[in-house]
């Protein structure tokens, strides 16, 4: 705000010394204010913050620091760069420097500068801000997250992705999604720094900044892993300071998944599955136990999680199955209200019991294998009846994904034929190169595609028509709205070019 108010021009860097924190921290743009270089050298006790617009020596690099001088103060006298003078609390400038450098007490008003935060006391049901569902089956659900949300979001950081002082935290998100408010609290809270890049994710600028800010623990989404792997913008950048990744959003593949390990000699991915009705997660994994790719080791600590069989009531632990998932009604963190529907009737109604409690219905559909790991299989709502046999479309695009390499992703959707009768098998394919959408194409990508679901799924399986799209529809929060592509089909007809 302070280089905002004095009109710096954007792009410019920032050599920043904090009193008794590590004295040099380089803010490389303004809009990246998190991002630091940490100099292994001695605490310098000085009493002042200076900012200046440009480094000190156009020869060091903007992350370097000049290790030859003792103060930012001595250099503002030999340096033409726009400053701003942050005196510490109670101290005055006692050297005389020339004219030029703005001083804090000028930006900001006599009338703030001194005042102590005051905490006011709230109960911990108390709402700290607002938060909406993603949308992906229905009318996004308005979420109020309470006091507890922010303990929630710190305490899955803390014990799954191992989260702490000295770490440097990024994750491409927004305020309007969950993990905007969960980035912030899961990195201060454990102490850790948090790193803010402002603009897409997607291209080399970013995979510089995870480079130059260090960054320790990189949070993805594996639609944007896909596009790195694509356009292949991370190549020449040292991702070596990470030491795992977390991945959220939707669900993931194997094969991209080991190549984005291998950007950063084959750190750990943990996965991370929640909600914004929680705060945080119900399924991830751990530090601390054997991970498999694209697969969950353990309920969130403080969850318990169950898979329910097609009679409606929760599989015996430990037993391998697939159904929709529901959750112990007493989470550490999940809501309790909604602001624009009936709760109890979101969550709770129509669920069975176990041990005399109503079952939380989150909408998800997983499996549990033989060796205790938990995969997501898509929402339940996704699930497709084909030849009597239900199956989440998740399962299938994993196998489509993989079929072509003219495929950059795909989406399956169950769609009713006009006269009635079962399901009928879709397949939205969005094509790296456009031009491969004559109809000769498809006919042999549909028997690609045929081929593998029946070796990898289930011979019985059949896929009736391949159409072909220049991107998938999503949620703001980069989901897949299989809802949209079922709808437009049921009007249009399965062999229709959406």
């Amino acid at each position: 705000m302070v280089a905002a108010e004095q009109n710096l021009p954007a792009g410019d860097d920032l050599l920043v010394e904090i009193p008794r924190i590590h004295p040099w921290r380089v803010f490389k743009r303004w809009e990246l204010v998190l991002s630091y270089h940490h100099q292994k050298q001695r605490l310098i006790p000085q009493t002042h913050c200076v900012l200046l617009a440009r480094p000190v020596d156009p020869q060091l690099s903007p992350l370097q620091s000049p290790s030859s001088i003792e103060s930012p103060l001595a250099i503002l006298n030999h340096s033409s760069s726009l400053a701003i003078v942050i005196p510490a609390r109670g101290s005055l400038v006692r050297v005389n420097l020339r004219s030029g450098p703005h001083f804090y007490s000028t930006v900001v008003p006599n009338s703030v500068i001194g005042v102590e935060y005051i905490a006011v006391e709230k109960p911990a049901g108390a709402s700290t801000n607002i938060l909406f569902s993603s949308g992906t089956t229905g009318e996004p659900k308005a979420i109020p997250w309470t006091n507890i949300s922010p303990l929630k979001s710190a305490a899955d950081a803390w014990c799954h992705l191992d989260i702490h002082q000295g770490d440097v935290v990024a994750w491409p998100t927004n305020l309007g999604w969950m993990m905007g408010p969960w980035l912030v609290y899961a990195s201060l809270i454990n102490g850790a720094c948090m790193a803010l890049y402002n603009g897409s994710p997607l291209g080399s600028a970013f995979a510089k900044f995870v480079q130059d800010a260090e960054v320790t623990m990189l949070g993805v989404i594996p639609s944007i892993v896909r596009t790195w792997q694509n356009s292949n913008s991370t190549s020449g950048y040292d991702w070596s300071r990470i030491r795992c990744f977390g991945s959220t959003g939707e669900a993931s593949n194997v094969d991209e998944y080991l190549w984005l390990m291998s950007r950063a000699h084959y750190k750990p991915v943990i996965e991370y599955c929640g909600g914004t009705e929680i705060g945080g997660s119900f399924v991830t994994g751990s530090l601390l136990q054997p991970q498999s790719l694209a697969a969950f080791s353990t309920a969130a600590m403080g969850c318990k999680l169950f898979i329910l069989g097609d009679d409606g009531n929760p599989l015996p632990p430990n037993v391998a199955g697939v159904g929709e998932l529901a959750l112990s009604p007493h989470m550490f963190g999940a809501s309790s209200t909604l602001l624009n529907g009936d709760h109890f009737k979101v969550y709770f109604k129509g669920m069975p019991t176990f041990q005399g409690q109503i079952l939380r219905r989150h909408g998800d559909l997983f499996e549990r294998t033989s060796k205790g790991y938990y995969r997501a299989q898509g929402r339940a709502d996704d699930t497709m009846n084909l030849g009597g046999i239900k199956v989440g479309s998740v399962e299938i695009e994993r196998v489509c994904n993989s079929v072509d390499d003219s495929v950059l992703e795909t989406a399956a959707i169950g769609v009713p034929p006009p006269s009635g009768g079962p399901e009928q098998l879709v397949i939205a394919v969005v094509l790296k190169s456009p031009e491969l959408t004559n109809h000769d194409d498809l006919n042999l990508l549909k028997k690609s595609f045929n081929s593998e679901i029946q070796k990898k799924l289930n011979p019985l399986f059949k896929v009736s028509s391949v159409v072909t799209l220049p991107s998938l529809p999503r949620t703001a929060t980069n989901k897949v709205m299989r809802r949209v592509l079922r709808q437009k089909l049921t009007q249009t007809g399965l062999n229709s070019k959406l």
